[in-house]
């Protein structure tokens, strides 16, 4: 692994509250904007040209995985490589409570074992529900933010319609700190494409 603009956690909810058709939307949406150009493009426009994803999945106390580890993503064939991973990933945690500062804490550490240097260290955290389990969000976020890690969210507003405003109270922190909001999860695909844009470029630019 080389060193990169940015290390980007994709910490995605998969409790019970995700079925399995959304689970798949979700996982097909990130699939889709890693392979559009202009994600691509967006990570090799930095001056060290790559940046370097992983994809989390998490849902109640204990229950974290990584199904896609560090991934390069510099180039056509890498962008390829990471949306043929991602899109064949097994959900591998089991549906349950929804433990959002346990996934939070569990993408902070997965983070901290980065195999190189990045410029910027990011959590892209995406769901559906507020934290129901397990350790609260905030004090996980605040650690976060003192380690000089930035937290974004994507909340899924299907079935609980203020969480937009619980993830940006409780949830997002750190310089240029943002939450976007998608009405469901046929939605998402486009959301978190511009995301990943907003995200990569570190700039209001999506």
């Amino acid at each position: 692994m080389r060193d990169v603009d940015i290390a980007l956690c994709l910490a995605v909810d998969a409790s019970s509250s995700v079925d399995h058709d959304e689970f798949g939307l979700m996982m097909g949406g990130l699939a889709e904007a890693f392979r559009h150009p202009a994600v691509t493009e967006a990570a090799m426009a930095g001056p060290r040209g790559a940046a370097a994803v992983a994809v989390l999945l998490w849902s109640g106390p204990g229950a974290q995985e990584v199904v896609v580890p560090w991934t390069l993503l510099a180039d056509a064939e890498g962008a390829v490589a990471l949306a043929e991973a991602v899109d064949s990933a097994p959900r591998l945690v089991p549906a349950g409570a929804t433990a959002l500062g346990e996934g939070l804490a569990a993408a902070l550490k997965l983070l901290a074992g980065f195999p190189a240097d990045a410029a910027r260290e990011v959590v892209d955290l995406s769901g559906d529900g507020a934290g129901n389990a397990g350790v609260a969000s905030a004090p996980v976020r605040d650690a976060a933010v003192a380690a000089g890690v930035v937290i974004n969210a994507l909340a899924v507003v299907n079935e609980e319609p203020d969480l937009t405003a619980h993830y940006a109270a409780e949830v997002i922190g750190g310089p240029g700190a943002f939450v976007m909001e998608c009405r469901d999860y046929t939605d998402f695909a486009e959301a978190i494409r511009r995301k990943l844009l907003r995200e990569i470029r570190g700039a209001l630019t999506a």
